[in-house]
């Protein structure tokens, strides 16, 4: 699936797609997971939260991911059977990459001219999808141990 997901990541950034909403479609096309409300219901997490620097847009997409497949539907179900796996996700990106900071991770501030100018000419696009990539991966591999525990 590794190989399937890599595939994926590419071809929805080269067709347009940002970080979070790549990450939350490529989870759920892994899963059969169709719904007029992805990849929209991430746009807003792009870009460190919308161009704001914050949580990187492929953490959120995949804290989305893991959500959308052990998430609670009912207010008496236990939340834990969620954090659980998103904490884990959240180590492994850290561990990996250093930081879950949209800022940190690409070195500059996506909502100012300097920063996209930055972004642009340095082709942070490339570290942007290989931080989407494995968000992806580490999401459908924690959904995939977790779910068989």
């Amino acid at each position: 699936m590794t190989d399937t997901i890599s595939q994926r990541i590419k071809e929805l950034f080269d067709s347009g797609y940002y970080c979070a909403e790549s990450v939350l479609l490529a989870v759920a096309e892994a899963y059969d997971i169709q719904s007029d409300l992805i990849p929209k219901i991430a746009t807003g997490l792009c870009a460190g939260i919308s161009r704001t620097s914050n949580a990187c847009g492929a953490v959120t997409g995949g804290v989305m991911a893991i959500g959308l497949l052990m998430g609670r539907n009912l207010p008496n179900e236990p939340a834990i059977n969620t954090y659980v796996p998103v904490q884990k996700f959240i180590d492994r990106f850290e561990e990996a990459f250093g930081s879950t900071n949209c800022r940190v991770l690409t070195g500059c501030d996506l909502n100012t001219p300097e920063g996209q100018d930055y972004f642009k000419t340095n082709n942070l696009l490339v570290k942007c999808r290989k931080y989407t990539e494995e968000a992806a991966r580490i999401a459908i591999s924690i959904i995939e141990t977790d779910k068989k525990a």
